[in-house]
């Protein structure tokens, strides 16, 4: 009730971008002062319970619930979302050089619809800048996705490149790391997730995690993160090439740029939207990758979660992990408390022991 009774309304009159950088500023300096971090668990983290917890991809994740790439796109305050009840985050999307990303304003609310507009355009500060910052790091407390992209100024044709000098740069610091071919906001990109430019780059990408991983001795995993909006042919497409060229999992799913049944007055603003709007595309992706792999491909779900019954959903259409964006700015941190807590009644309901009984329920 804290945020929403007092910070929320604080942080809806202030313009959203400034908001945005206000809470990641926050949470930074707080977990960096004596006590911080640890004032920030009592407040609002989640203590791990063995029904919830998840081993995938080679990693614990002390919950099924993280935060969605884009709001920390810098890793500024990975202490800081990892204390408040968060089981894993992604940070990015990050590109090889820094850019400023889309002019402002470039953020909107839409309150009525629960959703989010945003046409930031990777805005970063680079990939060395974010290795410093992971580097860093001491004793963290959850996995930590790294969301890699390509520069505006980067053609398709030399995508690649992009994508794996970021993975050069970032190997030793993330646990696992994303392919963002699925944001709306840079010209061109949805277009790398079909025909043979997905394969190619796939397989491009694949190449260089196999020589950081000889390089390095460490096993990474690759995922890939799509759009909500293509057609079934082009679904089917993807998994497929994702499943040949030996990708670890999927994220579903990214923005999307339909806006039926949005009341809002900002709703026919440019950008990817998120948010509850959302939510019943991305729990039928989920669903129908799921299908198509037999269950055999890991998903993370992702939009439109809102409530413990909305993460549920993913899980039964077959997520193993779920994550959440804008619920964070609609809810605050006390989501993620009651996330947790309903979807353990949720489990004790339907008769699981574990949340891996619950994945992919609804095809069984």
């Amino acid at each position: 009730m804290l945020y929403r009774n007092f910070g929320k309304p604080i942080f809806f009159k202030l313009d959203p971008e400034k908001a945005h950088h206000l809470v990641i500023g926050g949470l930074d300096k707080s977990s960096s002062v004596p006590g911080g971090s640890a004032a920030l668990r009592l407040m609002y983290g989640v203590p791990e319970t063995a029904d919830l917890a998840v081993d995938l991809f080679g990693i614990h994740f002390p919950t099924p619930v993280g935060l969605a790439a884009g709001l920390d796109k810098n890793a500024e305050a990975v202490s800081g979302f990892s204390s408040i009840g968060f089981g894993f985050m992604e940070v990015g999307t990050v590109t090889p050089k820094g850019q400023p990303g889309n002019d402002s304003p470039r953020l909107f609310r839409l309150p009525s619809d629960e959703a989010l507009i945003n046409r930031m355009g990777f805005n970063n500060e680079g990939a060395d800048a974010m290795a410093e910052r992971l580097k860093k790091l001491k004793n963290r407390r959850v996995p930590i996705a790294v969301n890699i992209g390509r520069n505006k100024i980067t053609s398709n044709e030399a995508a690649h490149e992009d994508y794996r000098q970021c993975i050069r740069t970032l190997y030793p610091y993330g646990d696992f790391f994303v392919i963002n071919i699925s944001s709306p906001n840079t010209p061109g990109l949805r277009s790398l997730q079909h025909g043979s430019e997905l394969a190619f780059l796939l397989a491009q990408v694949k190449e260089e995690m196999e020589i950081q991983r000889k390089a390095t001795g460490m096993n990474k995993s690759l995922l890939v993160k799509i759009a909500p909006d293509v057609s079934d042919s082009e679904l089917e497409y993807m998994v497929q090439s994702l499943t040949e060229a030996g990708m670890d999992g999927i994220i579903a799913t990214n923005t999307t740029l339909n806006r039926d049944g949005l009341s809002h007055e900002k709703a026919n603003e440019t950008g990817g939207l998120s948010g509850k709007p959302l939510r019943d595309r991305s729990t039928e992706i989920i669903r129908r990758i799921y299908r198509q792999t037999e269950g055999k491909m890991p998903i993370i779900g992702s939009g439109g979660i809102f409530t413990s019954q909305d993460a549920y959903d993913k899980i039964r259409a077959g997520a193993s992990l779920v994550e959440i964006y804008t619920a964070l700015i609609y809810e605050g941190p006390e989501v993620n408390r009651r996330l947790h807590a309903g979807l353990r009644q949720l489990l004790r309901r339907d008769g699981f022991s574990h949340i891996s009984e619950a994945v992919g329920a609804d095809h069984h």
